[in-house]
């Protein structure tokens, strides 16, 4: 096998790395946000208001932590994968637009969208072999 090549089993090893080392950053943001309580899921689910969302922010930040916590540690286990990258891509698509409304820089927003092209990757090739979606086919 040249460099050209890849095998199909390091492209899943690859795809195993990928969530785990993905996931676990993830969800060190999306914990303390968790556990944060309503107090913390108001001031999270404000961040609506840029895409035009002005109700329930204690109820969409919520959201925005599960997404960050148990989404993410979906996607290391690989349960429910797709679905649980795309509600992290949900999110990060709400971080860029709060940071795009307030007038940041692209600095400021870069993290959020090097997460959210990670996690739309994720959500786009699926979990790979190695993971419980794949075991459930």
């Amino acid at each position: 096998m040249g460099f050209t090549e890849t095998s199909d089993r390091t492209t899943n090893i690859g795809l195993l790395v990928m969530r785990i080392g993905l996931g676990a950053m993830m969800m060190t943001h999306g914990i303390p946000k968790l556990l944060g309580g309503p107090t913390k899921w108001g001031k999270l689910g404000k961040a609506m208001g840029a895409v035009g969302i002005d109700f329930a922010p204690e109820f969409w930040g919520l959201c925005a932590a599960l997404a960050e916590s148990l989404g993410a540690f979906f996607v290391i286990l690989g349960l429910w994968t797709r679905y649980s990258a795309a509600s992290v891509v949900i999110t990060m698509m709400v971080a860029i637009a709060m940071h795009y409304d307030k007038g940041d820089s692209l600095g400021s927003m870069s993290h959020a969208i090097e997460v959210g092209v990670s996690f739309l990757a994720i959500a786009i090739i699926g979990a790979g072999r190695f993971s419980i979606d794949a075991r459930r086919q």
